[in-house]
């Protein structure tokens, strides 16, 4: 059940309409070497945070006043560092030892919503609940560790050329209802190899995060078209609206972990490993992914170090001990995450604990580097498991 706080910073963005969200970074709070702490904004959307553009050359500030989660108000600055080899924006002055800022931090989601050109209130989301409970109810996608409300998510400019839009459109003049995960995850599969050059020979790393933005954008297009018949028309009771509005959420909800798995399921297949999804083991444990197989799980005089166990979790702040208990012949297990950074003392008690995050190569930099976590990009994990499997 989604927290006060999470409600709270639905309504208020709902309110405002002008809200930018972002996951808390290790470079936000230092842990990288930056120049130094403090939230990086995006610069192609500052006009939500700053009268001052972003011009090579010049540094600008803007005083804002920010309401926090504790009711505490920070007389703060948006600054523009345009000068010498520096080109962000960044949101600095809380004082020593600021709460939402200390390192146990990285990886909550900060939705900044602006109330007046001067004043914000800001929200910490902290939970995979609320974060996931965010962005399904106000239709947001967090892409590149930001996006912002109403105007949808930020994707890069490839994921926009006409090719993209033109076969999405092309599959939106064939539906009539709403088409389940797997279609949409090979429809976008399809598109990519189809617009983008040599997208098959990309890193696996580069080709997962463009077929999970992707597939967002194109299950928006057919949201929108689908749907619309759904809501248009008078509702016969308040039942009947929450009903339709559930089945809209839940859809919202589920659609991204299983785009996740459809498209890291691809990429194991063109790596030629075999693997099965969602087998039963062990009684009653159905891990996401298990390689080789259940046959060579469920044999003993298999060697359990040439075992994978593998869970897909868009973010898992509080869901990766879930993998703990599946797999008993697996010792070391590992997740996929899409998460976007998680604070170190989380990283060390995953790596006690036997679990090794697989993290997107784009996103590592938003983790920090003093763990004792060794991050494993996709494209090493493929090549450790091709290793283990070719063994003799």
């Amino acid at each position: 059940m989604p927290t006060a706080q999470c409600e709270q910073a639905i309504a208020t963005a709902l309110k405002y309409g002008n809200a930018l969200f972002k996951f808390i970074s290790a470079n936000d709070c230092g842990l990288t070497g930056a120049h130094q702490a403090g939230f990086y904004l995006p610069k192609t959307v500052w006009q939500r945070f700053t009268p001052h553009p972003p011009e090579l050359g010049e540094n600008s500030k803007h005083k804002v006043v920010i309401t926090w989660p504790d009711s505490r108000e920070t007389e703060s600055t948006v600054t523009w560092y345009g000068k010498g080899t520096r080109s962000e924006y960044r949101l600095t002055r809380f004082g020593k030892g600021f709460r939402w800022l200390r390192h146990d931090m990285v990886g909550n989601l900060l939705v900044l919503t602006c109330q007046a050109p001067d004043r914000f209130i800001a929200q910490v989301l902290q939970t995979d609940e609320d974060i996931e409970e965010i962005q399904a109810r106000l239709g947001l996608e967090i892409a590149e560790s930001w996006a912002v409300f109403p105007s949808g998510t930020y994707l890069p400019a490839e994921a926009t050329n006409d090719c993209i839009e033109e076969n999405f459109h092309d599959l939106l003049d064939t539906l009539n209802e709403f088409p389940d995960t797997a279609t949409l995850s090979a429809a976008t599969r399809r598109t990519m190899e189809k617009c983008l050059p040599h997208f098959g020979n990309r890193l696996v790393d580069d080709q997962l995060v463009r077929l999970v933005e992707g597939e967002y954008k194109l299950f928006r297009m057919v949201e929108n078209k689908i749907c619309r018949a759904e809501i248009a028309h008078p509702f016969n009771s308040v039942d009947e609206f929450i009903k339709t509005a559930a089945t809209l959420m839940n859809r919202r909800k589920s659609r991204a972990g299983r785009s996740l798995e459809n498209h890291f399921a691809s990429i194991l297949k063109n790596a030629h490993i075999p693997f099965v999804q969602r087998v039963r083991i062990d009684g009653t444990a159905e891990p996401d992914i298990l390689i080789p197989s259940k046959a060579a799980y469920e044999d003993s005089n298999y060697p359990p170090q040439k075992l994978c166990l593998l869970g897909l979790k868009t973010t898992c702040k509080d869901r990766w001990r879930q993998v703990l208990n599946e797999g008993r012949r697996v010792k070391n297990k590992h997740i996929l995450t899409l998460q976007r950074g998680i604070s170190t003392n989380q990283l060390n008690e995953m790596s006690e604990s036997g679990i090794r995050l697989v993290v997107p190569d784009a996103y590592r930099r938003e983790y920090p580097t003093d763990s004792r976590m060794k991050i494993l990009t996709v494209q090493a994990f493929i090549e450790t498991v091709q290793n283990i499997l070719h063994k003799p």
